[in-house]
């Protein structure tokens, strides 16, 4: 193994891996440690984890070509919304001149796909402990143990619910519509899988800690049951009769962040910078947009400038967490809004869904800002 390094990458998730790749294209000797020598042992075939990528997160697999060809990445070409009290948007991918409001990409294969790239770069060395670089980046997650180490303070903010992911199947195709439901405090997704004229989708279901608990422990059939309590007979008709086809996961939600994200030869991306509800889907976009900046102000620093330097990272920071407190911000203050069960809540939320479905201009504006365009 060599003994120089420009970089070491602490972590090798999706984002890890999406920055190591970068890097190697600006001919940067990454070192990127790996939680095990052989990064394909201990993987799970059922992961029942999927990823709603926009434009923006595609651009940037994409040329590295670890982008997952259909049936495993599936474009969203219509999303659909209900609220309370009668509620509803429809957002199209045709109304806002994209090929997709968004893709569905299956865990299990982006992973493939990177770590299959990885092996195959020479720029880039997997170790399993860190090492010595001009420039260390922690990709590790919302639980790293290399922040402390930095002097990176994290704060989070619980929202004392829990989100609940599973695969399921339908009698009836998807046809590429992703549904979303905010009922009583609870948001319930739906979304597609297994190509546009598939019948699998995942589900994400944030529901209170209480309930995460009961529906954990309901059988199958029990469970699909409550699903359909949800969204109701008439949406039913459309979804079609649902069955389990995978176990249930179950984590806690929180908003979170770091008070800085860089320092003297360090920086924090992804989970380890920052965390959101996932109601907008747009925590790895988040991240992978960390990747591709970090890797661009690297690649258009001054020749006399390190890597490590602080005033080169900080234009990192300052590049990303304007978009980053905007989108939390934005999670944040939908969860505390549908949060709100009681009094005139329910009507003011009815009221302003059927205003905003009025607007053709600001849900398009919303449309491709959700497209990373």
């Amino acid at each position: 193994m060599s003994k120089s390094f420009d970089v070491c990458i602490r972590g090798d998730g999706v984002v890890g891996r999406t920055l190591a790749l970068l890097l190697a294209r600006e001919r940067l000797h990454v070192a990127l440690v790996s939680r095990t020598s052989d990064p394909q042992a201990g993987q799970s075939t059922a992961d029942v984890r999927a990823y709603a990528l926009n434009s923006a997160s595609r651009g940037v697999l994409e040329p590295l070509r670890v982008w997952p060809a259909e049936p495993l990445s599936t474009p969203v070409l219509e999303m659909q919304v209900w609220g309370d009290d009668g509620g509803r948007l429809d957002f199209t991918a045709q109304s806002v001149e994209q090929a997709a409001l968004a893709w569905i990409v299956d865990v299990p294969a982006l992973e493939q796909q990177l770590i299959q790239a990885v092996r195959y770069q020479p720029q880039i060395e997997i170790v399993e402990t860190p090492v010595e670089a001009a420039l260390n980046v922690i990709c590790e997650g919302k639980k790293s143990s290399s922040r402390d180490e930095f002097g990176a303070h994290w704060t989070v903010k619980p929202y004392f619910q829990k989100a609940i992911a599973a695969r399921l199947e339908s009698d009836l195709p998807h046809r590429g519509i992703a549904r979303q439901w905010f009922s009583n405090g609870e948001i319930l997704a739906l979304l597609p899988l297994s190509g546009v004229a598939g019948n699998a989708v995942a589900l994400v279901w944030s529901v209170s800690v209480e309930r995460a608990d009961a529906l954990q422990k309901m059988a199958p059939e029990e469970f699909c049951a409550a699903l359909q309590a949800v969204y109701g007979e008439e949406v039913s008709a459309q979804v079609g009769a649902m069955r389990l086809t995978t176990e249930r996961v179950c984590w806690p939600l929180a908003l979170s962040n770091a008070d800085h994200w860089v320092g003297p030869g360090w920086a924090l991306a992804g989970d380890a910078a920052h965390t959101v509800h996932p109601l907008s889907g747009q925590g790895l976009n988040l991240g992978l947009a960390d990747a591709a900046s970090l890797a661009k102000v690297i690649a258009q620093r001054e020749y006399w400038r390190g890597l490590g330097d602080e005033k080169l990272l900080r234009r990192y920071e300052r590049s990303r967490k304007v978009d980053v407190t905007t989108m939390s911000a934005v999670t944040d203050g939908l969860h505390g809004l549908f949060a709100l069960t009681n009094g005139p809540w329910p009507a003011l939320r009815n009221w302003g869904m059927k205003g905003f479905a009025s607007s053709a201009l600001l849900k398009r504006w919303v449309a491709r800002q959700a497209a990373g365009r």
